[in-house]
């Protein structure tokens, strides 16, 4: 009896080890892929890359690519005010573009666009320039213009560098 036991002993001994081998190995080569990927090795292997060394080809996208930046006309228009006193703005800006290309369609379009600001800048009165929030109704009129005159190039923003209210 003593012979059977040693044996099953031995059989759940080796069923044992391969069980757990079983386990072990599929978990550390999850545990190695992991370490590979959160690297970066892995991805570079597959051919994955994280897109830093393609910025500026044409497969990169748009976001990647540094900004370009228009230098607007300083504007001077009088505003919409109440009273006996006017109201003045001298407004310098810049717009930023998607792509460089854009620049060539916003300068033919200059005449267009300074009429189009002008025009808006005349009908606002002093107070709607009020805040912070005031500002950002600013920037977003004067974006959503610039884009309807510089069509088909793309303003993504119009950065102030002076906003003067006399």
């Amino acid at each position: 009896m003593s012979s059977k036991a040693v044996g099953s002993d031995v059989a759940v001994a080796k069923g044992g080890k391969r069980k757990l081998l079983l386990l072990a190995v599929p978990v550390m080569l999850a545990a190695i892929g992991a370490g590979l990927w959160f690297s970066g090795i892995l991805p570079k292997m597959l051919g994955k890359g994280d897109g830093e060394h393609h910025a500026g080809t044409e497969g990169a996208p748009a976001a990647a690519q540094a900004p370009v930046f228009f230098d607007m006309p300083e504007i001077v228009a009088n505003m919409n005010a109440t009273g006996r006193r006017a109201a003045y703005i001298r407004l310098r800006s810049k717009l930023e573009l998607s792509k460089p290309e854009d620049a060539a369609a916003v300068q033919a379009a200059m005449p267009r666009l300074l009429d189009l600001y002008a025009t808006y800048l005349r009908e606002m009165r002093p107070e709607e320039l009020r805040g912070s929030a005031g500002t950002q109704r600013l920037r977003e009129e004067l974006i959503a213009r610039a884009s309807l005159a510089a069509a088909p190039a793309r303003i993504t923003d119009v950065l102030f560098t002076e906003i003067l209210l006399q």
